[in-house]
């Protein structure tokens, strides 16, 4: 088993429902995009660069998708979240049924356009 595979698998069902499903919004969207374990969490790597990281949170209960290029994008900044970061944005995502599909895929979208 991969590593990358048997730390989502490892997950409580909570954040390995909400990761899962975010790698296949990202797999359909941008099928180039390589999932790698890097720093400890999943990460999608786009052209051998840092594309998005899916970390959840146990302490706080949510799962991070943060965006390398966050920064750098235009649209959706009312539920982006910056924080304390110089390049990272995320969405935050508490429960899987939060997951506003349309939001997700408009953000991966975006992103990827800041690597062509």
């Amino acid at each position: 088993m991969k590593q990358t595979d048997e730390y989502i698998y490892c997950q409580p069902e909570k954040f390995r429902s909400i990761v899962l499903h975010l790698i296949s919004v990202f797999e359909r969207e941008i099928p180039d995009l390589k999932l790698l374990f890097k720093w400890g969490i999943p990460y999608f790597y786009y052209k051998d660069k840092p594309f998005c990281y899916l970390a959840p949170n146990h302490k706080k209960g949510f799962v991070d998708a943060g965006f390398a290029r966050g920064f750098q994008l235009k649209r959706n900044q009312e539920i982006l979240i910056g924080e304390k970061r110089n390049t990272v944005k995320s969405l935050r995502y508490y429960d899987l049924e939060e997951i506003d599909n349309a939001v997700l895929i408009n953000v991966i979208q975006e992103s990827y356009a800041l690597y062509s």
